[in-house]
């Protein structure tokens, strides 16, 4: 009687309810078939699109070079000159040459990516054609924002640490990124997340460290690069000289440190009392030893998620070039990013397909460039005007979250 009771006993509701309740879900179907349909698209892009060589080769020399056992950074060299991305970039891309044997055809279908192509000609181009490190950064990138989501701090910085690895775009995120650790951890829980991104960056690049540091600190983390005038996607309106000039670099330096502080101040701090008020309080806390859990709010999503995004894009709009392949920088956050503006909806398409267009403009022009450039400003200025939610949850929401999990 027992056996029998057993097998006819009903699931407990609570077992079956996040499954149902996901299935139930709209966007869950529909985001099925965005993946079937970008996967068939993909497909023929692959079978139809010629393939046009600009990376893979030198790429797949600097790794012959590596795993023929060169250590010294200077030395690791391809066509299109020396290796300049920190050791993750070697590994990835040594995992992907014993795969494919080197054969580009072999290796133009990512199964990550699958979900992400969509919409974009250039960010299918740069995904599925061309396999640039960008991809296997914001791949990472994406993966530590989830991370942060939930709350995992720790294993989201050895994440972020991991993308840095591959390439140093990413750090355009970690100002906001700090901003988000202090605001959400004690300065311990701070210093022990700092230290393990650390120790990724010193793992990964040991076999390098110990031979030759010099080589590798130079050639893989040199913030000092200047890009070439013709592939500038954003700036080519600027005459050349000017353009490579040391003045130029310096003034979108400021300019990027001038907007971060702004928006930190007026907008990502703005309910905290500004952001002198919001340190002063950080400090208070510090001189108190009040590191209890009580003393900390937790962070809204949404809130982590805009002042990522925004972050990132003040640094695309400052950056000094942005190459082609660039676009995947931000490319994922667009429509968020539109959609966290005040402007119609039309407006905002209109903004992400010109966005589009520019991007798609070969070989750029000044026209295409300054277009982008006034397209980027609206969007920013969009950014700043948007009203400024309140950025935690009260504990009465989250023990109800707690609750439905």
């Amino acid at each position: 009687m027992a056996a029998r009771s057993a097998l006819h006993a009903k699931p407990s509701p609570r077992s079956t309810a996040p499954t149902s309740k996901l299935f139930r879900n709209p966007q869950v179907p529909f985001a099925f078939a965005l993946i079937l349909a970008d996967s068939i698209l993909v497909s023929l892009i692959i079978a139809y699109v010629p393939y046009t060589k600009i990376d893979w080769d030198a790429y797949m020399s600097q790794v012959s070079g590596f795993l023929g056992g060169e250590r010294d950074y200077s030395k690791l060299k391809g066509d299109t000159g020396p290796l300049v991305y920190p050791a993750g970039f070697l590994y990835i891309y040594s995992a992907i040459q014993y795969v494919t044997g080197g054969e580009v055809s072999a290796a133009q279908v990512p199964w990550w990516a699958l979900s992400l192509l969509c919409l974009s000609k250039r960010i299918h181009s740069i995904f599925v054609l061309r396999l640039f490190n960008d991809c296997f950064a914001m791949m990472l990138l994406h993966a530590s924002l989830a991370s942060f989501l939930y709350k995992r701090w720790h294993l989201g910085l050895i994440i972020f640490s991991g993308a840095v690895s591959i390439k140093m775009n990413v750090l355009l995120y970690a100002p906001p990124l700090f901003l988000l650790m202090v605001k959400a951890m004690d300065i311990s829980g701070v210093i022990s997340a700092l230290a393990g991104a650390a120790l990724v960056q010193i793992l990964l690049g040991l076999p390098f460290i110990l031979s030759h540091p010099f080589a590798y600190i130079s050639r893989a983390f040199n913030l000092g690069r200047v890009f070439i005038h013709f592939w500038s996607v954003n700036f080519k309106f600027i005459p050349e000289p000017l353009f490579v000039s040391k003045e130029f670099a310096v003034s979108l330096l400021i300019a990027h440190l001038v907007l971060l502080v702004a928006f930190t101040h007026y907008r990502w701090c703005r309910h905290e009392g500004g952001l002198l008020n919001f340190l002063h309080s950080r400090f208070l806390s510090l001189k108190r030893s009040d590191f209890s859990n009580s003393s900390f709010k937790i962070l809204k999503k949404e809130h982590i998620v805009t002042t990522m995004f925004v972050g990132n894009f003040i640094g695309i709009l400052c950056a000094r070039s942005l190459h082609y392949q660039f676009y995947s920088w931000y490319f994922y956050s667009l429509p968020y990013l539109l959609w966290r503006t005040p402007f119609p909806t039309l407006l905002r398409l209109i903004l992400f397909i010109g966005v589009e267009i520019c991007w798609n403009v070969y070989p750029s022009n000044a026209y295409s460039s300054a277009l982008l450039l006034c397209l980027h400003l609206v969007i920013l200025w969009g950014l700043w005007s948007a009203p400024s939610e309140y950025p935690y949850l009260d504990n009465k929401a989250y023990k109800e979250k707690r609750k439905e999990k």
